[in-house]
């Protein structure tokens, strides 16, 4: 009897020790699988009853609600002080975390959003992820000549682009004049992350102080999709920001937004190109009465498959197809980039260089996939180290720098 009582003992103890061994080892597995990777839809409807339902549509396959609806997020708090608070109270119970939109954070017109900004922070703690404010600046600076949409920012004050007479002072015009906002000096103080997501400009973006910017993936042409991809992890990579994806519109027409297995293609590549925020626009339309805005069944069942996909496979992709090589644009180039015709910063035509650009970026583009970073030459960074290979825009045959990898 004592010697089999000795042996229960060592066996308990052995038990005791491998055990908490071998859980914290499949823990260790298992987190290394999928690293923190937000991954979430936009919501753009009228009410709390709207969001509570997409929140609850969403919740089992999502980690990500962005709160992107003018009716609640500019109106509705000012008639009864709780509809935003109440659709973020509900989404962090359900173990999401939230990003909130603003058009703008108005201390003057509305001045509840100041209020409700400052207390968010430890109302959700880090849940709240960082503040959306200012849609797409890049992409309104590139079609309409000013990053505000306007003549004027909201302040009132005049954006002086007609004094803009060189790319160089085109760019110092829109990194001052965007990131002088109130906006990003409250949120700083706060240390709340600003977010914006654009298609255009992503580099001085980042540049005008925004922490983490979503690139726009829309339309049906892959290549473009893959360069929205380089042009925004580049500027990301080399400035030391985060970056992410948004999946936007498809058509203006029905469906709007691509289909299940497209949107599915576009996740598992923003993934594999180590993507840290991941988001599929949402819209309050209804198409055949549906109740959760232009997603329907099939981007829902989509997103659980993608959801399933990077919590379960047995080797992870993520970052898999990161920069490996760079091409430098020159400095303060603004150019949109969607066409070799496009327009530097709203305010010149493409010109003599732009359809040499698009060529060597186009060839890069075909040899490099997702491994290419798009990026600019400026000096405040020291980017050569960070890539296999550097291709400059004046180099004879591209390369200039080849370093050895890592």
């Amino acid at each position: 009897m004592k010697t089999v009582g000795v042996t229960l003992v060592i066996v308990l103890l052995v038990s005791y020790i491998i055990l908490p061994i071998s859980y914290f080892e499949k823990q260790h597995q298992e987190s290394n699988l999928n690293p923190q990777v937000y991954f979430g839809a936009t919501f753009g409807l009228n009410t709390t009853a709207e969001a509570k339902m997409l929140i609850d549509k969403m919740k089992s396959f999502t980690n990500l609600f962005v709160v992107d609806s003018f009716s609640i997020d500019a109106l509705n708090e000012t008639i009864n002080g709780t509809t935003l608070t109440e659709v973020c109270d509900y989404a962090t119970s359900q173990g999401l975390n939230i990003i909130v939109y603003f058009a703008y954070i108005s201390h003057q017109i509305y001045p509840w959003q100041a209020i409700w900004v400052e207390n968010a922070k430890p109302r959700y703690g880090n849940k709240l992820l960082g503040i959306y404010f200012y849609d797409e600046p890049g992409g309104k600076q590139i079609d309409l000549g000013n990053w505000s949409g306007n003549s004027t920012d909201i302040s009132g004050a005049t954006q002086p682009f007609e004094n803009a007479t060189s790319y160089s002072k085109a760019a110092d015009t829109y990194v001052r004049g965007l990131g002088s906002q109130r906006s990003f000096t409250d949120l700083k103080t706060l240390g709340i992350p600003a977010f914006t997501s654009d298609y255009a400009l992503q580099w001085f973006d980042y540049l005008a102080g925004y922490n983490t910017v979503l690139t726009e993936l829309g339309g049906t042409n892959r290549t473009m999709k893959i360069q929205q991809i380089s042009l925004c992890r580049g500027a990301a990579n080399v400035q030391g920001k985060d970056w992410g994806t948004i999946v936007t519109w498809n058509s203006y027409n029905p469906p709007y937004i691509e289909s299940g297995n497209e949107l599915l293609d576009d996740l598992l590549m923003a993934y594999r190109a180590g993507a840290k925020y991941e988001v599929v626009f949402n819209y309050p339309i209804s198409p055949d009465g549906n109740p959760y805005g232009i997603l329907t069944e099939d981007q829902f069942s989509a997103m659980k498959s993608f959801w399933s996909q990077i919590h379960t496979t047995q080797e992870s992709t993520f970052g898999t197809e990161e920069g490996e090589a760079a091409f430098v644009l020159p400095k303060d180039y603004g150019w949109g980039i969607r066409n070799p015709c496009d327009r530097i910063w709203g305010l010149w035509n493409a010109d003599n260089l732009s359809l040499t650009l698009w060529s060597e970026k186009d060839q890069l583009l075909r040899t490099y996939g997702l491994g290419l970073d798009i990026i600019y030459n400026d000096t405040a960074f020291n980017f050569e180290e960070k890539y296999s290979a550097v291709y400059y825009w004046n180099s004879k045959g591209l390369i200039i720098n080849s370093l050895p990898s890592n």
